[in-house]
Order: C-alpha cells, then structure tokens, then sequence
C-alpha cells in the first residue's frame, strides 16, 4: 500500500479559534488549497471547551460543523482524521472550566471527568461514523504533556493511570465508530523521558497505530545543527525506535507531526531539512503515513505564539505554496511503495520493557541515538530490538532482521 500524505489543517482565518466564528466557505477555501498540493486527508482539531463547554453539555451545533468539514473534504477527495480531547496545540492548553480553578481535577484519573470525556469522544466518532472519509479518531493533541514536567500545573497520573486512561478513551471511540483508526498521540518525552508516564508500550500497544511527532527544536537541531544527518533522521528514527515495542511486527506507524520550525531551521534551508526529512523516513517499512504540520502559516495579528508557530505552514497567509508546500507535493507524487525490510537491527536496552527509565539515552545526545544515526549515516539501514527479544527467532525473522549489533560494538 502507497504511503499516505497529508496536513494538519490550521485554518487561515482565525487559526482555531474558527470554532467560534464558523465559516464553511473560508473552510472549503483552505481544502482547495490543500487539495491543489495532491494531499489525500487532514487532520483537524475541535477546541474541547468549545465542543464541550459544560460536562454534561457537548454542543450540537459544534458536532454539526465538524459534520460539514468532513463532508466538505470530501468533496475534495480528502480523508479526515479527528483529534478530541484538545486539549493543547502550538503551546496553548484549552481545558474547559469544569476542570479548572475552582472545578480543578485531574483529567486522567477523576472517574466523572474521564466519564465525560469518553462520552465527549464517543459522540464525535458517532456522528462521523457512517461518513467513508472518516478516517478515525485521535484522543488528543500531545495531551500526555499534562501529566508532568515542564507543564506549569500537571495532572499527575502514573504509568498504569495512563495505560487504562488511554484505553478506555480509545475504546470510546471504537464503541462509537467501529472499526476505523482511532489512536492517540504523544509529545516525545513518551520517548526520550525516564520519568514521564505515558511510555512507549503505551504508544506502541495501544490503539489501531503507532502515532509519533517528530520534532528537531527538542534538543536535536540545537546539538547538531540544521544540516547535520541526524537532523534529517530524527523522524526516521522515531518511526524505527517505536517499532521496539510492538508486539506485531506488522503494525503500521504514523508519523502524524513533522515540521520545519522557523528559526530553529533557518527559512533558507526548510525545504531541505523537508526533503532529507521525507527521504529519510520514506525508507522506513510499515510507515502508514505522512501528515505535515501544517497547512497555513498563523496570522501574525494574533498574538503570544512563539515565534517558530507562525511560519509551519505549507502556504502563506496570502495562500502561496511555500517552497516546503513544494517539496511536499512533489515527494507525496512521487513516493514508492513500502521499502523492503531492514536486515541489521540495533539493539535498545531501555530498561524494564513498560516503565523504560532508562530513556534518556534514546534521546538526542543520549548514547543509543547517537550510535543509531551513525550506523544510519554509514548507509546501514538500522531496525531497533529490544533486548528483551534479541533471543526470539521468530521475532527477529517476523521482522526480517538478520543480524543484530550493541551499542557497544558501533562505538
């Protein structure tokens, strides 16, 4: 099956806060734009205190649009993926009242909120749920980063909280629209951070697919630079580290975030971190797709985003095409069928297979990454096996891996 591209919709007009002012033709504007790149789906983002102003309130009329979007990328031949719980986007949280000040309890552990929340996302999923577009629901955007540092106000869960706080908001949605790809996504500290409770068994074992976010201002292109291979990997190596954990070894990856954040790559240089970024992750076998972040470039009227927010999209405010937006048509056009599988596989040591304190190293400067994109800029093609499973045959055949090398040995 051909890889999947799409974009993350950010609406010219008013960013997300469009909910408010819903306007369905500035809307079908926007999808023609993104439909002019060759893109086949989107993924769009309800503001949850909009959608669900009250906990036993979730707005029809707020259901309804989100009806009309997606009827309206349809008309475009372009599929939609749905994200819930937002939640938080571009460095913003929208929580609704019924959860903060005065109504404060914690979102992932407090029985009448998660209550409200699977209801909240089992509307969404069922009213989308006989609509061929539909691709499936997410249960939020990054919403692990409120369960602990750096957030300013955390809601503290620990790894079994977050186990059965995803699975009873993924299995809303399955409920709800049987059936289609209903998954959840992490920021990377599920993958770099020791600490942090939502873990990668969690993003690899729950939900229809493995969801990852790739994004180089986390440390990489500060220690690196933006030219420098591991730069261009990090999204590839994201795609093969999540591979580790998953029990079927066909299991597909989304890489659902990537971008070329302005001033972290310099502007001169964002269409060729997005080609080496492309080129690099299309090599990764089972890679279901591609969503880039994001259509359009923020408003620069509104105000208090950080600076590297305002300049993501693949097209202007003006609806230019961007020379990302450029690249990114012309890979999607092109791109091949599945590689073939990878024969040398590095193996990773994270610690205990479901807490894996021992992330730090997979992080960019940690001794696990480094040896990766070595072995990877000396043209091996590097899978990743745990430990745990090195002396599992059928695995490592299952996967295609032939041969097995240690950290250790690449240093």
């Amino acid at each position: 099956m051909s890889v999947r591209f799409g974009v993350n919709y950010t609406p010219r007009k008013g960013w997300f806060h469009h909910w408010l002012d819903f306007d369905l033709d500035d809307v079908r504007a926007d999808l023609d734009d993104i439909a002019s790149l060759g893109l086949d789906h989107v993924r769009v983002f309800p503001l949850w205190p909009v959608f669900q102003p009250n906990r036993t309130l979730v707005r029809p009329r707020a259901v309804e649009q989100l009806v009309r979007l997606v009827d309206a990328a349809a008309e475009r031949g372009l599929d939609v993926a749905v994200d819930g719980l937002q939640g938080h986007l571009s460095s913003f949280d929208f929580l609704p009242s019924w959860v903060t000040t005065w109504h404060r309890r914690n979102i992932f552990t407090d029985p009448e909120v998660v209550d409200a929340q699977a209801r909240y996302l089992g509307e969404l999923a069922g009213a989308l749920a006989d609509r061929p577009n539909f691709l499936g629901m997410t249960v939020g955007n990054e919403i692990n980063q409120f369960s602990g540092e750096p957030h300013p106000d955390p809601d503290r869960v620990d790894a079994g909280g977050a186990g059965r706080w995803l699975r009873r908001m993924v299995g809303a949605c399955e409920a709800a629209a049987p059936g289609r790809a209903h998954v959840h996504a992490s920021y990377d500290a599920a993958w770099y951070d020791g600490t942090h409770p939502f873990t990668p068994a969690h993003s690899a074992r729950i939900g229809a697919m493995t969801a990852v976010h790739s994004w180089v201002f986390n440390g990489t292109v500060q220690r690196y630079g933006a030219e420098a291979a591991a730069t261009g990997l990090h999204a590839a190596y994201l795609v093969e580290l999540s591979k580790a954990w998953a029990v079927d070894a066909g299991r597909p990856v989304w890489l659902q975030e990537v971008g070329a954040p302005v001033p972290f790559v310099p502007a001169e240089r964002a269409a060729s971190f997005a080609r080496a970024t492309l080129d690099a992750v299309l090599d990764c076998d089972g890679l279901w797709g591609v969503t880039w972040w994001c259509s359009h470039d923020v408003d620069r009227g509104l105000a208090d985003f950080p600076e590297l927010e305002y300049g993501l999209g693949l097209f202007t405010q003006g609806r230019g095409v961007k020379p990302v937006g450029a690249v990114v048509r012309e890979v999607s056009a092109a791109a091949p069928a599945s590689p073939r599988p990878r024969r040398t596989a590095l193996v990773v040591d994270a610690g205990d297979v479901f807490s894996a304190s021992l992330r730090p190293m997979l992080a960019p400067g940690g001794a696990y990454f480094e040896a990766w994109v070595r072995l990877a800029s000396d043209g091996v093609r590097p899978a990743v096996v745990l430990a745990q499973r090195v002396g599992e045959a059928g695995h490592l055949a299952g996967r295609g891996v032939e041969e097995v090398v240690t950290v250790e040995q690449v240093v």
